[in-house]
């Protein structure tokens, strides 16, 4: 009996801003941006205490050179605060259920902290019309699944990060059809 009611419930988890590629971003960008910030600070202060610091620059003036590398440095520090809070939150995760058993589709997924801070849609099987994959290839590609209702509305599947291969993208938009019985657009 309980792989029976497993079997009628289909469930993909969505992976939010916790990925590999934020940590070393977030990471980079900080200790770049504190570089940047602490050279042009240092180019202040020596206008006004000379031999203040051990390492030697006496060829960055704070003005052009010092200022715009604090201003760099704070964006770059701030820039990386802002990722660092997407990751603490994981905003962006989440998963995709597909219930058989009740007959509901239920997206949910977690943003920024406040009121709306979860976002879970439902809809019934019996609302969607099919799956559709949308493929562009090009200098930013796109490889997407869309839940299409019967009011033409398309709904957002998969995951935002880096693109799947259009083979993988096939098949869990081939998966998601054959689970839920219903046609499929998109695929030659």
């Amino acid at each position: 009996m309980r792989y029976k009611y497993m079997n009628q419930i289909k469930i993909d988890k969505i992976l939010g801003s916790r990925r590999f590629s934020n940590y070393f971003w977030a990471a980079i960008i900080l200790i770049g941006g504190f570089s940047f910030f602490f050279i042009g600070i240092k180019s202040y202060l020596e206008l006004y205490f000379n031999n203040l610091f051990v390492v030697n620059n006496k060829n960055i003036l704070f003005l052009p050179q010092g200022a715009a590398m604090t201003f760099y440095g704070m964006t770059g520090v701030l820039t990386s605060f802002f990722l660092w809070y997407t990751i603490v939150f994981n905003v962006g995760s989440g998963y995709n259920e597909f219930n058989n058993k009740t007959g509901i589709i239920t997206i949910f997924r977690l943003g920024f902290p406040g009121k709306s801070r979860i976002l879970k849609l439902q809809y019934k099987i019996a609302e969607i019309y099919s799956i559709k994959i949308n493929i562009q290839d090009g200098l930013s590609p796109k490889r997407e699944i869309y839940l299409k209702t019967k009011d033409k509305r398309e709904i957002p599947l998969t995951k935002v990060g880096e693109p799947l291969s259009i083979q993988e993208v096939e098949q869990q938009a081939k998966d998601i059809a054959l689970f839920l019985k219903i046609q499929l657009e998109g695929v030659k």
